[in-house]
């Protein structure tokens, strides 16, 4: 199977399945907005955040409660371990897995989170690249702690300019992707790019949550003693024990490296935790500058969830979305 392979690779002469996709910056209010349109239109949540997936860091991560959970059935949270990786590929197919499982139940898929990388690969598409051997992915990330990134940038340089003209020389993942595909497929990224996209298997209608990163800076602030008083320091100390190295994926998510580093003694407390607020902010920045970007998104206010629900319901109802 490739990479993403599953969002095609069955009922290509179906109707594509409505879903509806809840966006937008960290701490916005995209879970409380998931759960009214569940009870609403009997949906199930999958989760569209790339570090929410990782089952030690509940807290840390603003994963959904148990009793959110109740709610409705919540699909792709906290299934995998510290040390494992995830792609956007990946993710897209186990997406595409839970929304088929949903809609078989007849219940309406709803896709909540913030990493706009996922929900475009799922819904509009990108390259059949088949699976890399991991092994290259490893020897590379060994060459990049040997050489650095620029050293790796260069050499992608020579291979594919075009893709490596849009990437920093400082950008290790992508130096590395596009390394890995070339060795492991004989093509470049900028090759696979340009290949024709398969048709997509869903009809989306994307709500973002409507709130200026001013509004957001103090619930973010807010959220993160909560998270604290809910137990953060000590989720971090259990997943110590089971993993105690800062560079495998899980502790390099936002908030569990700002906690890792208190815990190790290299940053006080009350630093840790400003600079976990200055990066969550940094990261909603980014969020929103991503989103907008998307004019196919309809943006509401998170507490208007009727608005939302009729929005909604007109566009099961079938009014196009896009």
């Amino acid at each position: 199977m490739t990479e993403h392979s599953a969002t095609h690779s069955v009922g290509e002469t179906a109707p594509p399945i409505r879903v509806i996709c809840l966006v937008g910056p960290t701490g916005a209010g995209k879970t409380a907005a998931a759960l009214h349109l569940a009870r609403t239109f009997r949906g199930g949540v999958v989760n569209a955040d790339s570090r929410q997936v990782y089952r030690d860091f509940p807290i840390i991560t603003a994963q959904p409660s148990p009793e959110e959970r109740a709610v409705c059935p919540h699909l792709l949270y906290g299934f995998l371990a510290c040390t494992e990786k995830i792609s956007a590929g990946v993710w897209t197919d186990r997406a595409a897995a839970s929304i088929d499982a949903l809609h078989g139940d007849r219940l309406l898929p709803l896709l909540v989170g913030g990493t706009g990388l996922y929900l475009k690969t799922l819904l509009d598409g990108i390259a059949d690249i088949p699976r890399v051997d991991p092994a290259i992915g490893a020897r590379l990330e060994r060459e990049c702690d040997a050489l650095g990134a620029p050293a790796l940038h260069a050499r992608l340089a020579d291979i594919d300019p075009d893709y490596a003209a849009r990437i920093h020389p400082n950008d290790r993942q992508r130096a590395v992707r596009a390394l890995e595909v070339h060795e492991g497929t004989g093509h470049t990224l900028s090759w696979w790019h340009a290949r024709p996209v398969p048709p997509p298997r869903y009809v989306a209608l994307r709500i973002g949550m409507d709130m200026s990163l001013d509004e957001l800076t103090p619930r973010l602030d807010r959220r993160i003693d909560m998270m604290l008083e809910a137990g953060a320091l000590d989720e971090a100390r259990a997943a110590r024990t089971m993993c105690d190295d800062p560079a495998v994926p899980g502790w390099s998510g936002i908030g569990c490296a700002e906690l890792y580093r208190y815990l190790t003694g290299e940053l006080p407390r009350a630093e840790a935790r400003q600079l976990w607020l200055r990066n969550t902010r940094a990261y909603a920045k980014r969020q929103l500058t991503w989103f907008r970007a998307d004019k196919r998104i309809h943006w509401i206010r998170p507490d208007a969830l009727d608005a939302m629900a009729a929005l909604a319901g007109a566009f099961l109802h079938g009014e196009a979305a896009e």
